[in-house]
């Protein structure tokens, strides 16, 4: 019998990647996006359903509504979230908000719409998405990095807590990938001279940036689910993100920081240069709207 796995924000990128693989691999899948358009026609085993995770009555209700499509839900991949970026200054406290109830509190509220019927059938996995920015500090993602570093946590704590119940609890670290995302950012609206020049030299390296194809996530998500190790909670997913561990073990945690942040404020260096990822496909980069900020009189 078929396996199902209901994952949340399929209409490109990375989900809509991972609805591809494992719709290949044979499963079923329970696909959202926020207006209910599919992205995949003709896929019998492939079902669409409109899903904001901001929406607290719809998410609660979500897992009886995805039951009824193929029967009990084996993999939940909470995957929806976006980018908020800019000076945390001046980034409104509803930003902020808005930026946790996305990459937090709906995946939080999802999470626990499904848990009775796992726990009920004493098995389920759980994979979340979080990001390299949960385990590195950059420049003007505070509260995007902040948010993935929530899910990281969460996603240990649960791993452990349900356990016990036969549910399997994973993350996913993305590194840079050639999605839109960058092309979706919500960006804080005031600059102040003093933010503009690092500012200035961050947007520049995300023009320049190349990326991993979002089909290198599905396959880590794929391995995730069915590697059977659950007891390993972590999964890098590209070149860039797999670094990141092996450099801290070289360096240790303190020198990696240090090296980190001097490449950020001053170049990259040799080391910067040898982790640097080369090659790649070109990212979808939109800062249009950071460069007109950056160019307004300051009041």
């Amino acid at each position: 019998m078929a396996k199902t796995m209901v994952i949340t924000g399929t209409a490109s990128g990375l989900g809509f990647a991972t609805v591809e693989k494992f719709a290949d691999k044979g499963w079923n899948v329970v696909a959202t996006t926020r207006d209910g358009r599919n992205p995949f026609p003709g896929r019998a085993n492939v079902r669409v359903l409109p899903l904001d995770v901001t929406d607290m009555p719809a998410v609660a209700g979500f897992a009886a509504l995805a039951a009824e499509q193929f029967g009990p839900v084996d993999v939940l991949v909470n995957n929806a979230g976006y980018y908020q970026m800019g000076p945390l200054e001046t980034s409104t406290l509803e930003q902020i908000r808005a930026q946790y109830e996305t990459n937090v509190f709906g995946l939080i509220a999802l999470t626990q719409s499904f848990l009775p019927g796992m726990r009920a059938r004493k098995s389920g996995t759980i994979i979340n998405l979080a990001s390299i920015s949960a385990d590195n500090g950059y420049p003007y993602t505070s509260v995007y990095g902040s948010s993935k570093a929530a899910v990281m946590s969460l996603t240990e704590a649960l791993n452990v807590e349900l356990s016990p119940l036969g549910i399997v609890v994973k993350a996913i670290l993305p590194g840079t990938h050639a999605t839109d995302i960058f092309t979706k950012i919500d960006l804080a609206d005031d600059f102040p001279a003093e933010y503009r020049p690092l500012f200035q030299r961050f947007v520049e390296a995300q023009k320049s940036l190349t990326g991993s194809p979002a089909t290198t996530v599905a396959d880590v998500i794929w391995e995730a689910v069915n590697d059977g190790n659950d007891d390993k909670v972590r999964y890098y997913a590209g070149p860039d993100a797999t670094s990141i561990p092996a450099t801290k073990r070289l360096l240790g945690q303190d020198r990696y920081f240090a090296t980190v942040k001097k490449a950020i404020l001053n170049g990259p260096g040799k080391l910067g240069q040898l982790l640097t990822r080369e090659g790649g496909a070109p990212m979808k980069v939109d800062l249009s709207r950071a460069e007109k900020a950056m160019q307004k009189p300051q009041q």
